[in-house]
């Protein structure tokens, strides 16, 4: 890897890609949530039933795909950034358990309640942000391992999660609970007055993270931007080569496998239809290979839409709560002025009309998601750094 003295404008430019791909992931999530608000009517799987369900849809879906993968990626990226500053190495542990321990009370109170509007909900939900939160609370025990056990950790526990998913245990025993925390999506209370259901088992969110961590020194201050951007150009390429020999031959990587259809688009979606709860093998080849592909192309960016996804990308939790209370507002908001068209609430009719909202937010958002980055810049309070 090439070594090189850095200018403070690369320092920056350095940094401020991580925040650049982070808001442009999140303003490509704002689609699917706007989805989730008022086109809940047309459902969608996982893996989605990619021989009937409309391509609009389908693509839109698949887009929202590379948001959680790049978003805990990045997640393990900043921690090692937040234990490498100037002045000198420091532990990140105390750091990591505190915000991901924050994190969960958040998924657990508020963003439970901006999906339901209920309190408490019927069905307590524990999604991306609680595995986000678990995950960075395991890293804050792992970051201390050397860098290529980490490497090694991650790749293992992403590839080998497939040859586990044949394990099944008792309901209510002890391996079941681990069994739904840890690989497979369910209820680990499924009766009574609120159930709680797992969204997002956590392990190969531990392989996604600790890989992030991993391979973050090539954002140390010494690496040149050139070598930067060809190692993620040969790590994204690699990725996605694989993923086309997996998944091109059905080999491993994916339980469900894809098949000819009628039409090429058809086929298309069937070979792109990959497993998210929890993510295989093949999804996450797919999502980080693009990732670290889109990472090696921003740095060359610098535009004002980058620059306005800097700033969505450097107040990430404050802009995934206001998005989430918005669209909560709008959908009471309309099911109360149009009326409830579609069980419980209103929803449109066209998936145009979903992209069409999702833009028309964006310019509502980044004015006080701008407001909180600069007061998150200059602000001496300890709980600003978390949000």
């Amino acid at each position: 890897m090439t070594m090189t003295l850095t200018s403070p404008a690369t320092v920056r430019a350095r940094i401020a890609v991580i925040d650049v791909m982070r808001g442009l992931v999140m303003l490509i999530m704002l689609f699917d949530h706007v989805r989730e608000t008022v086109f809940l009517h047309h459902q969608v799987g996982d893996p989605m039933t990619a021989s009937s369900v409309d391509p609009a849809l389908f693509f839109t879906r698949l887009a929202a795909h590379v948001c959680a993968p790049m978003f805990v990626f990045l997640t393990g990226l900043s921690a090692w950034l937040y234990a490498h500053p100037a002045a000198g190495p420091r532990s990140a542990a105390g750091f990591l358990f505190k915000r991901g321990l924050l994190l969960i009370v958040l998924e657990l109170v508020f963003v439970n309640f901006a999906w339901s509007g209920a309190f408490p909900p019927a069905v307590l939900y524990l999604q991306v942000i609680w595995v986000i939160g678990l995950a960075m609370m395991a890293l804050a025990v792992l970051h201390r391992l050397p860098l290529k056990l980490l490497a090694a950790l991650g790749v293992a526990i992403i590839a080998g999660q497939h040859l586990l998913t044949g394990l099944h245990a008792e309901e209510g025993s002890l391996a079941y609970y681990l069994l739904t925390l840890l690989l497979q999506r369910g209820y680990l209370v499924a009766d009574g007055a609120m159930k709680i259901k797992v969204s997002y088992p956590l392990l190969p969110w531990i392989g996604v993270i600790v890989l992030g961590y991993a391979a973050s020194p090539l954002y140390a201050r010494t690496v040149a931007p050139a070598a930067r951007r060809r190692w993620l150009l040969a790590l994204g390429g690699a990725a996605l080569l694989l993923l086309a020999i997996l998944r091109g031959w059905n080999l491993y990587g994916e339980t469900l496998p894809w098949v000819a259809d009628e039409t090429a688009v058809r086929t298309l979606m069937s070979v792109l239809n990959f497993t998210k709860y929890p993510p295989s093998l093949d999804f996450l080849l797919f999502t980080l290979g693009l990732g670290l592909l889109g990472l090696a192309w921003l740095e060359s960016v610098d535009n004002g839409f980058t620059r306005a996804c800097a700033t969505f990308g450097g107040a990430p939790m404050f802009y995934y709560l206001l998005h989430l209370y918005l669209l909560l507002a709008i959908g009471m908001t309309l099911t109360a002025l149009l009326g409830a068209n579609h069980g419980n609430r209103y929803g449109v009719e066209h998936i145009w009309q979903v992209w069409l909202l999702a833009l028309l937010l964006m310019p509502v958002l980044y004015f006080p998601c701008r407001a909180f980055a600069n007061y998150k810049r200059t602000s001496k309070q300890a709980w600003v750094r978390y949000f």
